[in-house]
């Protein structure tokens, strides 16, 4: 073996070592790929809201709500009022929390609160802009599907919608429930925004640039309980008083 082949096999191994030591190995326990919960849940989710609930969520086109991650998980074994703020105890929505906390470890209404204020703000402006993208991960797809389709209306008529959050004043659990391995939460919101809708030319055809709405939403959020996916899709929107 001349010198050079011992030249050559030295760097060799000296640049797999470094290679090794800034990429890395596998180990076996990497955190696998979250799956997408199926839409046949969400979709079934979404028409079973629609039919009891006298139509007051109807459905809009829904990624990324993160509402659960690792927050402590809910005892459901803890005293009835441990949904305190949020549930008196014995009524339909404490009822339908501690099926959903039974059903999974992972869940804290708290925390997915905090996820649902986030999603309903970056909702309603990526509507107002046309983000389509931001939608279709936040979306389910009949809701998305709805959604686009007044984006498109808004585009064939060269009008564009301006939308500013003044605040969210307030964020509430209105209703709970476990179907199957879908967990459904509807939430209110109390806000108070200003919109206006302006032509091509620039005049206004809807809305007022100067005036604060207060706006009342009842959105429903939905995901498949089974699936390693975290994330809760929007299924259902209306509004309320």
């Amino acid at each position: 073996m001349d010198i050079y082949t011992i030249i050559f096999l030295a760097l060799a191994v000296f640049i797999f070592l470094r290679l090794r030591s800034v990429l890395g190995q596998r180990t076996g326990s990497e955190r696998p790929p979250y799956e997408r919960a199926t839409r046949e849940v969400l979709r079934s989710a979404q028409q079973d809201n629609n039919n009891n609930n006298n139509n007051n969520i109807v459905p809009m086109p829904g990624g990324a709500v993160d509402p659960t991650s690792s927050a402590p998980a809910a005892d459901v074994t803890s005293s009835p009022d441990r949904w305190k703020s949020l549930a008196e105890p014995g009524t339909p929505l404490a009822l339908g929390l501690d099926a959903i906390a039974a059903q999974d470890s992972s869940f804290d209404p708290k925390h997915f609160l905090n996820g649902a204020r986030s999603a309903y703000e970056m909702i309603v402006l990526a509507f107002a802009n046309g983000d389509r993208r931001t939608l279709k991960d936040l979306l389910s797809s009949d809701v998305f599907e709805s959604f686009d389709a007044a984006i498109k209306d808004r585009e064939k008529l060269e009008q564009q919608t301006e939308t500013r959050f003044v605040s969210i004043d307030k964020v509430e659990l209105i209703g709970a429930e476990l179907r199957d391995n879908a967990e459904q939460l509807t939430v209110r919101f109390i806000s108070q925004m200003i919109s206006v809708t302006r032509n091509k030319t620039g005049a206004i055809v809807d809305g007022n640039p100067e005036k604060i709405s207060d706006i009342t939403d009842v959105w429903t959020f939905a995901r498949d309980v089974s699936s390693r996916d975290p994330n809760w899709k929007l299924v259902g929107t209306g509004s309320g008083d």
